[in-house]
C-alpha cells in the first residue's frame, strides 16, 4: 500500500456522489485536510475547495478539474476496487470521513460498506445529510441522547452484548440474511462488545461527534 497522504489530522475524503457545503463544512470541522476520490474532485472544486491530492482510476474526473489540479492527481488504474478503496488505503490518518459515498446509487453505496469491514484498521465514518456509519469496534462506549435512533447492521455473523439499548443485543445472533438490528433506541450510555469486526453502526448525524469520540479519536 502506497501512502499519498500522512496526516496527523483527521482527512475528509470527498466522493462522486452529492454533498453541499453544509456536509463539508461539518466534515472539515474534525477533519481538515481534504482529499478527492476522482469525481469527488469537482465537486469539491464546485464549492470553492480545492483537494490536496486526488486518487482513484480517474475515469469521472473533468478535463477541466485535471488541469487545474495537476500534479496533484495520483492515478490507480487498477478496477478491482472502487475509487474508495483506492482512496482510502493512500490515506494514513487518525480517522477519515467520507462525503459524497452514501445516496447517489445504491451499488456504490454497498461497495463502500463493504470496504469498510474489509478495513478494520482505518478508522473511517461515512456520512450522509442524515446519518453517520462506521465499523464498531470490538468494544466501545458511547454517550448519545436519551431516545436516539441507534441502529446495528451485521456485514457477517456476529454476536455482541449491550448496555444502554431498549432492545439488548444478548443471546442474538445477527447476519445480513437473518438477525439484524435497525430502529434501536438509546436508553441509557451505550456499551457495545462484539464477537468481531463485522458490525456497523449507524447513528443519526448529529451524534458526529459522539461517534468520534466512542472510537477514541477526538
Amino acid at each position: 500500500m502506497q501512502v499519498i497522504v500522512d496526516s496527523l489530522q483527521g482527512v475528509t475524503l470527498a466522493g462522486g456522489g452529492p454533498f453541499g457545503k453544509a456536509q463539508l463544512t461539518r466534515a472539515v470541522r474534525f477533519a481538515p485536510r481534504i482529499v478527492g476520490a476522482d469525481g469527488g474532485a469537482d465537486r469539491l472544486l464546485a464549492l470553492g475547495v480545492e483537494p490536496e491530492a486526488v486518487v482513484g482510476d480517474m475515469d469521472s474526473i473533468s478535463a477541466g478539474a485535471r488541469a487545474r489540479l495537476a500534479g496533484r492527481l495520483f492515478p490507480i488504474a487498477e478496477q478491482i476496487t472502487t475509487d474508495f478503496d483506492k482512496a482510502l488505503r493512500s490515506i494514513k490518518a487518525p480517522f477519515v470521513l467520507g462525503i459524497g459515498f452514501a445516496g447517489a446509487r445504491l451499488d456504490h453505496g454497498l461497495a463502500v460498506l463493504n470496504t469498510l469491514v474489509r478495513a478494520p484498521e482505518q478508522r473511517c465514518l461515512v456520512l450522509s445529510p442524515q446519518d453517520v456509519i462506521f465499523l464498531a469496534p470490538l468494544q466501545m462506549r458511547l454517550d448519545l441522547p436519551l431516545g436516539s435512533r441507534f441502529s446495528l447492521f451485521p456485514m457477517a455473523q456476529v454476536t455482541g452484548e449491550s448496555e444502554g439499548l431498549r432492545w439488548p443485543l444478548q443471546g442474538l445472533d445477527f447476519a445480513p440474511d437473518q438477525m439484524i438490528g435497525t430502529s434501536n433506541e438509546v436508553s441509557g450510555p451505550v456499551e457495545l462488545r462484539f464477537s468481531a469486526r463485522k458490525m456497523l453502526v449507524i447513528l443519526p448525524i448529529k451524534s458526529l461527534a459522539a461517534a468520534l469520540s466512542g472510537l477514541g479519536v477526538v
